[in-house]
Parts: structure tokens; sequence; C-alpha cells
């Protein structure tokens, strides 16, 4: 038996990485999961990876028409959701002096904004007794140089779950945020170099980076029952990064 068997949950920003491992893991503990992504052609190849119990949703977060196309989607093959894990994201260097607009608008635009909206959206779908979970960074957490936009951009992610979990306690929906570190993903393989890789793990106290899968554990967890007293809460799953 499943830890999700015949619940629905939406992934957005599932098309590759962290998201990606997690809806493989949800379907293989028995949901039904629609995943979005941006680009069609990488949206095709995750619907084909997961292969079974899934539906894949073209949707950038960050365009309030592409969430209602999504959600409408959901409503007329489900009819509800269980779980909702908001990960579609974006980041990108700037150091003080050098931020532009643009940057700021693009990282605000689908961290924060998105991210607000989506579940917004989402919510008169949602089951009472659900769980709701954003994915922020531990970026947020440290002062990485040249990383401003972006961690203020992921910050606010603990602050509407704070008061969500008040706003939905009527409902019982929990809203948490999964917070990992640094994650060897495919994107992140391509975009590193050997220096810039020692650098990442020089600041992990096991020396290496967190893979795909481990956060995938640490987002069935807060989807599941076994999470059934965890609310409001930041799940920091970076191998001890932030601690020392």
């Amino acid at each position: 038996m499943g830890k999700l068997d015949g619940k629905v949950a939406v992934i957005t920003g599932a098309t590759s990485g962290m998201a990606l491992a997690g809806a493989r893991l949800f379907v293989d503990e028995g949901a039904h999961v629609f995943i979005t992504g941006r680009r069609k052609d990488a949206l095709d190849d995750a619907v084909q990876l997961i292969g079974r119990n899934v539906t894949g949703v073209q949707a950038d977060s960050a365009d309030l028409d592409d969430l209602d196309r999504l959600f409408f989607t959901v409503k007329q093959e489900k009819g509800s959701i269980d779980v909702l894990w908001t990960s579609a994201g974006t980041g990108e260097q700037g150091q003080l002096g050098e931020i532009t607009p643009a940057h700021f608008d693009a990282a605000f635009s689908l961290n924060a904004r998105g991210t607000l909206f989506t579940v917004q959206k989402a919510l008169p779908l949602i089951n009472d007794g659900g769980s709701i979970f954003m994915t922020g960074s531990n970026a947020s957490l440290r002062g990485y140089p040249d990383w401003s936009v972006y961690a203020a951009s992921k910050a606010v992610l603990p602050a509407f779950a704070r008061v969500w979990v008040s706003e939905l306690r009527d409902r019982k929906i929990r809203v948490n945020v999964l917070t990992p570190g640094q994650v060897s993903t495919a994107l992140m393989e391509e975009v590193m170099d050997a220096g810039l890789k020692a650098q990442f793990e020089s600041v992990i106290p096991r020396r290496e980076m967190g893979r795909p899968a481990e956060i995938a554990s640490a987002a069935l967890f807060l989807a599941s029952d076994d999470s059934s007293y965890v609310n409001g809460q930041e799940l920091v799953v970076d191998g001890g990064t932030t601690v020392i």
C-alpha cells in the first residue's frame, strides 16, 4: 500500500530535477500527478519518463491564464486536489550595483507572485485536510554573494506559509516550505565546472551535493500523512549547510 494511494497531486515546474524525482516517487506511492513545465518537449519527455498516472499541462506559473488552464484541466479530469507542491522557480546571479529591474521582476514574478497565485487558484479544488508546500532555497538563509534577489524572492515563502496556516486552519489544510540546499541536478551539472562544484561541496558537511531523490523523499513526507502534525514549518534539506 502506497503512502499516497488514491491521492491527486499537482506539482509545478516538474519537468526536471527535484520536482520530477518527486513526481515519479508520488506515482510510485499511488498518486495521480499533474505536472507542469514551460517547454512542451521537456514536458512530454517527463510524462514519458513517469509513464503512468500522470497528466502534463504546459504552463508558465508566472502567467495567470496558464494557471487558470492548469486548474481547469485538473477539475475536469479529477475534480479535486490532495497535494499541491509549487516548485516552479527561477534564479539568476546579480551583484548589488548591477541588479536590473528586469532581473528583479523575473525572480519575484515567478518565485513569489507565481507561487501565491498558484496556491490561490488551486485553493477551491484542494480537499479539506490537504497538504500544500512550496520549494524554498537555503540561499534565503545564508548570505551568498550575488544572490540577493533570488534569496529575497524565496524568503517570502515561509511568511506566506505562516499566514496561510492561520487562514486555512478551519479546513485543516497544512502549509509548509521545503527548502533544499545544493542539489546535483542535470541543469546544475551543465552549468558547473569542477571549480564551482568543489566550491559548492566545500560548504556541505558531507562534502557531497544532495541528490534529487533525497529531496523527493522529503517531499513525500510533507505530502503524506507522515507529516500530519507538521504545519507552518520550513523543512531545510541541505545536509547541514546552514547550521555550520
